[in-house]
């Protein structure tokens, strides 16, 4: 995309970090996804708790850059986008940009919520934590449900 000369003289740039959480974000989601459905996928074999654990820790990870983020947008707004820019996709912009927030926020908490419930529990890159949930192997099939859809 090729930035006009109007764009940049009205400082229409998100700030470095900023950048630095979305990219950082761009990665790691699809990673997550992958990693996801390929751990799904060999389920019976003696490999998967590996990529489970991976699956965790990566996703704690995850869970915590996307709450910085959004403390980091919600104390720092970018600029207005350019007059140009129509009304309508101005207000559909912000519209899904918090839909985004609130499906990055949602998968992690259904996720580790579900984790927590689990037999299983959550080891974070191999150290075990402490779970003050007693699981509850119905209520972490709907949830782990929910982090899939």
């Amino acid at each position: 995309m090729i930035v006009s000369q109007t764009h940049k003289d009205a400082g229409w740039r998100y700030s470095k970090p900023a950048m630095a959480f979305h990219w950082l974000l761009a990665i790691l989601i699809p990673f997550m996804l992958g990693v996801g459905w390929f751990m799904v996928s060999i389920e019976d074999t003696p490999a998967v708790p590996w990529y489970f654990n991976l699956h965790k820790s990566v996703g704690i990870l995850v869970a915590v850059t996307i709450v910085l983020r959004l403390i980091w947008r919600l104390l720092h707004q970018p600029a207005p986008l350019p007059s140009q820019v129509a009304r309508w996709q101005v207000s559909a912009s912000k519209v899904s940009h918090w839909f985004l927030y609130a499906a990055m926020l949602a998968m992690p908490a259904f996720g580790l919520a579900g984790a927590l419930l689990s037999d299983d529990g959550i080891a974070f890159f191999g150290l075990e934590t402490w779970s003050f949930l007693t699981p509850n192997k119905d209520i972490s099939e709907i949830l782990f449900t929910a982090h899939g859809v």
